[in-house]
């Protein structure tokens, strides 16, 4: 099933023994599309501090009343590493987050942080976790490719003969935690209609100029499916 990311922002967050805050944005990787993290910000049990949680541990998402349970405890997240998320997050970060609550690389296995195609990993005890492979320097200073979809909201959409838009909202799929498609809002160009347009169009990424850019034409993108958020939360009720 599929949601669009605007009607998550706000969402709460419930550890094993508490509430612990809100989602206030999500960090995707530019390749491949997949929801690396979550951005929570804390309550004030944690003076609002900002943290990271990977999809991978989620469990039995409530959509419907807007809330995501984690099989962490606050203290786990207390002395989660400090990474501050208005910075690029290093791979050195990632490593001692994954670290700190036992989740398996994604690097590594080169699979869906939660396993292949969102199905659950067993997650073994902290006194039990494996140590994650060190990286070398060339490796831990890469580039990550880890993108703010808040920040890449109003983004303008360039299609192959000209601009047509700028970025709304995104979709994703729940199964694989991965962004299926962008939503573009057309603006003055037909209508203001916002349409769907699926990710494996985007051409390339200009962060300087804050451009997305596809390799269909304005006529294809007229042609995309429309984009309604009342779809998307009739959707979530009809599943509970």
């Amino acid at each position: 099933m599929e949601h669009n990311i605007n009607s998550l922002i706000n969402n709460s967050i419930e550890a094993t023994d508490g509430d612990i805050g809100e989602v206030k944005d999500f960090y995707f990787d530019d390749q491949t599309w997949d929801i690396r993290y979550l951005i929570v910000k804390t309550g004030s049990w944690l003076s609002g501090k900002e943290v990271l949680i990977s999809p991978a541990a989620l469990v039995n998402t409530c959509w419907k009343n807007e809330f995501f349970p984690v099989n962490l405890t606050k203290e786990q997240i207390r002395n989660s590493p400090d990474i501050d998320t208005n910075k690029p997050v290093s791979r050195q970060q990632e490593i001692a987050l994954y670290e700190h609550y036992a989740w398996e690389g994604y690097w590594l296995s080169g699979l869906y942080p939660g396993g292949y195609l969102g199905v659950s990993i067993p997650f073994p005890k902290m006194d039990e976790k494996p140590p994650l492979e060190v990286v070398n320097d060339k490796k831990a200073n890469a580039e990550l490719h880890l993108r703010s979809t808040q920040r890449i909201n109003g983004y303008h959409i360039h299609a192959s003969d000209g601009d047509i838009g700028h970025v709304n909202d995104f979709i994703i799929d729940d199964n694989t935690w991965q962004i299926t498609h962008i939503v573009v809002d057309t603006h003055n160009w037909f209508g203001g209609k916002k349409v769907l347009v699926p990710v494996a169009h985007v051409n390339k990424m200009t962060w300087n100029d804050s451009k997305i850019i596809l390799d269909i034409s304005i006529g294809a993108i007229e042609q995309c499916k429309l984009f309604a958020e009342s779809d998307f939360i009739n959707r979530q009720i009809a599943k509970q």
